[in-house]
């Protein structure tokens, strides 16, 4: 297969790894991108995967609270960021927001075939249609999550104005502002710290087997570890696991508003919990974020217009 460079340039966009170092990875893996991904990585190239793809579609997330215990997040996408600023576009997703919070339908095919809320003569779906008309650019209801908390509450919180729309669930005998401010402070560090995981005990051994073989190849090519005994280098795995997990789970991050630098989000929970005579504990939480693990197509404006023209 041919490796391009604009093939290079979305690798290196992911990956954070120098050019040649991308160029090489795509050779080796025949251009396949997620395959050209875990080469790097096994290699210590790849600074960091920062989505699971590129984030390129434009849109807007946006969020939907019945009460303390019932909220909705849904994602809408756009073709260009000057539609998602536009105020008919950003109407049209709350109303999506409020039909996904009223709704009991459990994947959006489902969701698509209700009746609108805003006009029971048409589904969702014809809703979506009428609006794409209107706007003039492709539309799409790409995703959406309802969140009902039995036993506790449930926080939202919206980041760069549509950007993240991240919900909080917690099972709890104490609903207070208390509870609900610290509940959104968490919120806020899920939007920015992206965990993938509640706590270590949701990490399934799959997960952890994976990031093992990566570490273990990431040792052999470290020339600090050569020659070392194979019982040095399980330990050097076990311990880089340790802190990886440290990163994606919520409660054994780092709490962001620590004022020692040190305190985790499962201290800082108890902490607010004791203070609230109060039975806390996070249940789950649902990160949105728009365009996450769409490919944009690029389009070339001069190209295009030749085309047009006929040249």
């Amino acid at each position: 297969m041919a490796i391009t460079a604009a093939m290079v340039k979305d690798l290196r966009e992911m990956t954070g790894a120098g050019m040649m170092d991308c160029k090489k990875a795509l050779n080796e893996t025949n251009g396949d991108m997620d395959a050209a991904v875990e080469y790097l990585r096994k290699n210590g190239q790849a600074k960091a995967e920062k989505k699971a793809g590129r984030i390129a579609a434009e849109g807007l997330c946006r969020i939907a609270v019945k009460d303390d215990k019932t909220a909705a997040v849904v994602e809408v996408n756009s073709e260009t960021d000057f539609v998602a600023k536009n105020e008919d576009f950003q109407a049209y997703v709350a109303a999506v927001a409020e039909q996904a919070v009223n709704s009991d339908a459990n994947d959006l095919d489902a969701f698509l075939a209700e009746s609108w809320r805003a006009d029971s003569s048409k589904t969702v779906k014809d809703a979506l249609v009428d609006k794409i008309a209107v706007i003039g650019e492709n539309l799409s209801i790409r995703r959406f999550e309802k969140v009902v908390a039995e036993n506790g509450c449930v926080v939202s919180y919206v980041h760069g104005g549509g950007r993240i729309g991240v919900l909080v669930e917690a099972e709890t005998n104490v609903v207070n502002d208390a509870v609900k401010e610290a509940l959104t402070n968490l919120a806020m560090q899920i939007a920015a710290l992206n965990p993938k995981y509640v706590s270590t005990d949701e990490v399934s051994e799959e997960y952890k087997e994976h990031e093992k073989e990566i570490l273990k190849a990431q040792i052999a090519n470290d020339p600090k570890m050569a020659g070392k005994p194979d019982k040095v280098i399980e330990g050097a795995v076990v311990g880089r696991l340790a802190k990886e997990l440290k990163e994606v789970c919520l409660l054994e991050q780092v709490y962001v508003k620590a004022e020692d630098g040190k305190q985790t989000v499962a201290k800082y929970i108890e902490e607010v919990a004791k203070a609230n005579s109060a039975d806390l504990k996070i249940k789950r939480f649902v990160r949105f974020e728009t365009g996450e693990g769409i490919e944009k197509k690029e389009e070339n404006f001069a190209e295009e217009v030749a085309k047009q023209m006929g040249q």
